[in-house]
């Protein structure tokens, strides 16, 4: 099979270890706020601290030999599983959540920035266990692989594999030749956003701590809020739209922000999926804004800002919420429900499907229609004026009718548990779209404390799948990804 097993495990270690260092970083918190989950922080972060630093001090001194894609696909999925199996041990040593199935779903949910919660009273949950929540979002929006790729050189082993793996698909715009100069860029982007972010929410009136919290999660287009209510507890117009703004920011391609940043702006908007991403939200604003004024006693301001504010909270994947949308019209939930599919840019820290797939599936659906006409005539699908290579284009067919049958089969699957049809089919969507909210019984309003144990390990599943873009998870279980080349 030709797996670099050292290698493996040292990446594994060095995740582990920085997983661990983060809990330690609560301490501060928990001991400031005097909620007594500290004792919970410091066993977990010691243990999951030691035995990464254990794994990486016995394997990094080996002749590793270079990591290849294959171990790369292996390395991201495992990473991901530790992380959240290790990340749990604060919600289950605090007693906040007991459960394991409960506990592993929080954490998986927080990994892969879903925000689907099985909290009932987030405000009596300790200040420290809150941040480590929140921090979870945070690591996994820009991806705690990709911030282990700007230090591997530490390992001696280059990190492109690792990038790949983490992005499939459509092969993202590289910021500098060098992948671990792209993975520090990236993250000093995504730090400086979510500190200029925490400022702004002070300055509109939220407390440290509840402006550092939501700008961590709202940045990894989490969700995940430090208040039962999510953003509908704060009733500030100015705050509400801050988050929409760095919602916003958060879908973009985080190489167009650094454009942006650089006072690049013309390469931003020449940019085909930025233009369709903001056509999305600006058209789909026009009409829930209209509808929900009509059908609501909110002021013109209030029905904009809740319709703009839910609609970018959707299509970013980030899950907060301001109102109930599924309370409406049935015309509002149908169109919340089909942007549960569009997802924002390649290359933020949204998940979802991504516009840039729709982009080139529509552009390949209209050809198809001139190549009934014009069999013999070349017609490639082009985004950004360059043409788009057939297995870029058959990478998106394939990817798409394999997240509809994943959304059916995932669907099925929970209907089987009891639960009815606005739940199943809302819950599915949800987790596969690492949005949060759903329909139904898991609707805004509510959570996934009422989903049963098994039930959760499917969500969880399908959490990790959406999260990692299907294919680096699902080529794990095909023989030929097992078989000695």
């Amino acid at each position: 099979m030709n797996f670099n097993i050292k290698a493996i495990i040292s990446i594994l270690g060095l995740l582990m270890g920085l997983n661990g260092a983060f809990m330690l970083l609560c301490l501060p918190v928990s001991i400031y706020y005097g909620d007594g989950d500290w004792p919970a922080l410091l066993i977990a972060g010691l243990i999951t601290l030691s035995l990464g630093a254990i794994a990486w001090v016995l394997t990094r001194k080996q002749e590793n030999g270079g990591l290849k894609k294959r171990d790369g696909y292996l390395v991201v999925t495992l990473g991901w599983l530790s992380l959240s199996v290790f990340g749990s041990l604060p919600y289950i040593i605090s007693g906040e959540i007991p459960d394991f199935s409960s506990a592993f779903f929080e954490t998986i949910s927080g990994y892969t920035t879903t925000g689907a919660s099985v909290l009932n009273d987030i405000e009596s949950i300790g200040k420290g266990i809150l941040m480590w929540r929140s921090l979870t979002q945070w690591i996994g929006g820009m991806g705690i692989i990709v911030l282990t790729v700007a230090i591997l050189p530490i390992l001696g082993i280059g990190g492109m594999q690792l990038f790949v793996a983490e992005a499939p698909g459509v092969t993202p715009d590289k910021l500098k030749p060098r992948i671990t100069d792209t993975a520090k860029r990236l993250w000093l982007i995504y730090l400086g956003l979510t500190v200029t972010e925490a400022i702004l929410l002070k300055i509109g009136g939220m407390n440290y701590f509840d402006s550092i919290n939501h700008a961590l999660t709202t940045m990894a287009t989490g969700g995940f809020s430090t208040k039962q209510a999510s953003i509908a507890y704060f009733t500030s117009p100015f705050i509400q739209y801050v988050i929409i703004v760095f919602m916003f920011l958060a879908g973009m391609n985080f190489t167009l922000t650094y454009f942006g940043l650089h006072g690049q702006l013309k390469k931003v908007w020449e940019n085909e999926e930025f233009r369709y991403y903001f056509g999305f939200t600006a058209g789909f604003t026009v009409l829930v804004t209209i509808v929900v004024f009509l059908v609501t006693d909110n002021s013109f301001e209030a029905s904009f800002r809740n319709a703009l504010f839910q609609l970018v909270s959707i299509i970013t994947t980030t899950g907060f919420v301001t109102a109930d949308y599924t309370a409406w019209v049935p015309l509002l939930t149908v169109i919340f429900f089909m942007l549960m599919f569009i997802g924002a840019s390649a290359g933020s820290t949204a998940g979802g499907v991504k516009v840039v797939r729709h982009i080139i599936l529509l552009k390949n659906s209209i050809l198809e229609l001139r190549r009934q006409i014009h069999p013999a005539a070349v017609l490639p699908v082009r985004l950004n004026k360059r043409a788009v290579s057939s297995e870029i284009t058959f990478n998106v067919m394939a990817f798409m009718i394999i997240y509809f049958m994943v959304f059916a089969l995932g669907a099925i699957i929970i209907s089987s548990f009891g639960y009815d049809f606005n739940t199943s089919v809302g819950a599915v969507a949800t987790c596969l779209g690492n949005i949060g909210p759903g329909f139904g019984k898991v609707g805004p309003l509510d959570n996934f404390a009422i989903i049963s144990s098994p039930a959760k390990w499917v969500l969880a599943i399908l959490m990790l799948l959406g999260r990692l873009e299907l294919f680096t998870v699902l080529i794990l279980f095909t023989p030929y990804y097992w078989t000695k080349h």
